[in-house]
Parts: C-alpha cells; structure tokens; sequence
C-alpha cells in the first residue's frame, strides 16, 4: 500500500484499541470501589483510627485534597481498562505489523507472547505476594508515638509500581531467547555472561525494591537469575539445532567457511571426430589445414 494508506490504517488500528480502553475502563468504574479495596489489601490499616497507629504497625490511608478522590479512582480505573484490554489492542498492533512479517517470523512471534503473558504474570503475582511483608518492613521504621497517614494515591503508585517492575523483570529471559532466535547472540555467548548478569540482576533487585531488607531483593532477583539460566539452556538448544540444519550458521560475515578441496573425477573424455561440420573444423585456422591426431587438432 502507499504510505498514506499505512497511515490511515495505522490511525484505524489506534482508534479501535483507544475505544476498547475506554469502554473496559467506563465498566471498570461501576466496580472501582472493590478494584481499589483489592489493590490495597497489602497495606496493614489502622481498623480504630489515628489513636492506635503508633510506631510501625499500621498505616491510615487518606485522601490529601479535594479533587483526590476522583482523580485516583480515574487513574485506577483506566489502567484497569488498558490491562483488561490488552488483548484486543495488541491484536490491533499485530494486525499492522504482521503483514510484513515471513511465516516463520509470525510463528516465533506467537512463541513469544504466548510465553511472555504468563512471565508477565507471575512477576505481578509475587509482587502482589510480597508487597505485605516490603509495606511492613517500611512500616516498622516509623519511631513508637508517630502516626502514618499514607495519601491514597502514593500507595497505589507504590503498588502499580512494584507489579510493573516485577512483571517487567521476569521479561528479560525472554529477551535474550529471541535475541537467540534472532542469530544476534549465541548461547554459549549468553553463558559466558552468568557472572555479570547474576551480579547486575541483584543489584537491580537491590534498586528496584525499595525494602530495606534483604528479602525483597531475593525475591526479585532470585527468580530472574533461574529464568536466565533455562533461558542460555533454550539457547544452547536452538543453537544444535541451527548448527545440524546449517554447519556455517554460526560463522561470522567476515570468517570463511569450511570448503571442501577434494577433487572429483573428470569422466572420459569426449572426442572430436575429424570431418565435424565447420569451416574451421574442414580447414583448420584461417583455411590452413589442421593436423589431427586421434580427433583432435594440434591446438587441443
């Protein structure tokens, strides 16, 4: 199509996954109040009020202006709308970008999002899991005689934060499979790096979670530093498979391949009878005649 059409289609495509948004996210809001109690079940709240929230042990959760309210149940109800539909609006996106695609590309790409969506998941679950214990630890550092008094919308961007993170991080196996796929790195590349990678892969644990002990950071970097291993595994894997296919698979651009120099045999030799048509043939070069010996001339 010409680049006009790309765009019309492309504003097509957009339009479609903006109205999905918006329609989930309208019906998302009849069930904000639930949808917001569940997001912040991790929090250890104050059941009698300011007078029992002394020291670390609990937390009252408040709204710090007017407009709060409103605008924290919007932001919690359109990104409910954006995760509920996700699949209709991703569907949009591949809509668009596989016609470009080989079949074999569109096949791996399936591969990876039916791989991707359930890592997503798991990263958002632990999260989930472990936000109670990091929203203690954090709690505890509270001297005794203090009230927390914790705006409704910093916890949940807290929280939204945590899950993103964790579901982000359990991605990055993923990304160094289809860096593979893509014949970018090798395998035993990929496991030449455990040292670096499980040392960085901590100290992101060590970043990304704001708990001061060290078991949030366990538990991100953890389960990663495992999927990181299976990942070089599945590497090594397609990589036997790539080299029984094709021996010079893993040869660089500019190295040479191995050839074989083994000569053949030539097979018998065609003769050349001596009255072949031909002027050259009946008077040799030039209309001189040509010695012949056993049917081929003296040039031969």
């Amino acid at each position: 199509m010409p680049l006009v059409e790309h765009l019309r289609e492309l504003r097509n495509r957009l339009a479609k996954g903006m109205l999905a948004i918006t329609v989930v996210s309208v019906v998302v809001a009849f069930y904000s109040q639930a949808l917001m109690s569940f997001l912040m079940h991790p929090v250890p709240r104050c059941t009698k009020g300011l007078g029992e929230s002394t020291g670390g042990h609990c937390a009252v959760i408040a709204y710090t202006d007017l407009l709060s309210p409103f605008t924290t149940t919007v932001k919690v109800c359109f990104m409910a709308g954006v995760v509920i539909s996700s699949p209709i609006w991703l569907y949009q996106l591949w809509a668009f970008v596989a016609p470009g695609l080989h079949k074999h590309e569109r096949k791996y790409t399936y591969w990876f999002v039916s791989a991707a969506v359930p890592l997503f998941l798991a990263g958002a679950w632990l999260a989930y899991t472990i936000l109670p214990i990091s929203m203690r630890v954090l709690l505890g550092i509270t001297p005794d005689g203090s009230a927390n008094i914790l705006p409704m919308d910093k916890v949940l961007d807290f929280i939204v934060r945590m899950i993103l993170i964790f579901g982000g991080a359990f991605e990055l196996p993923l990304m160094l499979v289809m860096l593979n796929f893509a014949g970018i790195v090798t395998g035993r590349r990929m496991g030449g790096w455990w040292r670096g990678v499980v040392m960085g892969v901590f100290v992101f644990g060590a970043v990304a979670t704001p708990t001061t002990d060290p078991f949030g950071m366990i538990a991100l970097a953890g389960p990663i530093v495992i999927l990181y291993f299976i990942a070089v595994g599945v590497a090594m894997l397609n990589d036997k498979r790539r080299q029984r296919a094709n021996p010079d698979a893993e040869l660089d651009d500019d190295e040479a391949s191995h050839l074989d120099l083994t000569p053949e045999p030539v097979g018998e030799v065609e003769r050349v009878s001596a009255g072949s048509a031909g002027s050259e043939a009946a008077g040799g070069i030039d209309g001189r005649p040509s010695a012949r010996y056993n049917g081929y001339d003296d040039v031969t």
